[in-house]
């Protein structure tokens, strides 16, 4: 835990050269810590470097860490979320990345007009074309985004995709440009309810590539809190 924050002021020493080589502000991009499976503890110590955004894949983690930190920092859902699930985080969270069916956006808006709440989402693409990943595929974007901007109770912000698995990570750099322009199109679309400032993309081993390819939001687990312990929940 005690390497916590420095890992922190080189991920962000990072984000601020990669923003820099493209003539980008750092400020303009979100630093999520990807702190699934890791202790309150270690999210304390980010936030004492002024991290505030984490970011979590299941709803009982979030449910557990919420109860002890509540909304003094700002909860993601990054991860796949079932629709039996919905009710018991869409009051907890800020933003939900992974929006990838009609049946999951209908779910979260009827929970947020239960909570009285406009719900922010973004949705989840499969550039990639993987088999063990979710998200739409590419040909599916306009017509989703049509149906979902029409749920009273939610609002598109953007993109999220999550890339393979590169040890190079030039490897994934078509992918994340791929998503930017997708985002382009859309907005040029000027579709009512929609829009296109958020661009959740890349992670640990590929995050500057994603901020000079335009993503405002990198999420980042591994680089900050060190490599998952799957058997602590």
């Amino acid at each position: 835990m005690e390497h916590i924050s420095d890992n922190i002021q080189e991920v962000l020493d990072n984000i601020k050269q990669a923003a820099e080589k493209v003539g980008r502000n750092k400020d303009d991009i979100t630093l999520i810590a990807v702190s699934k499976t890791k202790p309150v503890e270690y999210i304390e110590e980010a936030m004492r470097s002024n991290i505030l955004d984490m970011g979590e894949n299941k709803v009982q983690e979030i449910r557990h860490k919420y109860e002890v930190l509540g909304d003094k920092v700002k909860w993601h859902m990054i991860g796949h979320l079932q629709t039996n699930k919905v009710k018991y985080i869409v009051d907890k969270v800020c933003l939900i990345h992974s929006v990838d069916s009609l049946k999951l956006a209908e779910k979260i808006n009827s929970e947020a007009i239960k909570a009285d709440k406009i719900m922010d989402i973004l949705i989840q693409l499969n550039v990639a074309n993987e088999d063990t990943k979710f998200g739409l595929m590419t040909d599916e974007l306009t017509n989703f985004i049509t149906a979902v901007s029409k749920l009273s109770n939610l609002r598109i912000k953007g993109l999220m995709t999550i890339a393979p698995y590169v040890t190079d990570s030039e490897d994934n750099r078509h992918i994340f440009r791929e998503i930017k322009q997708l985002a382009v199109d859309i907005k040029r679309k000027n579709i009512d309810n929609v829009n296109m400032d958020i661009l959740s993309m890349g992670m640990t081993n590929d995050y500057m590539v994603a901020i000079e390819e335009g993503s405002t939001m990198v999420r980042v687990g591994t680089g900050i809190f060190g490599k998952r312990d799957y058997n602590k929940r």
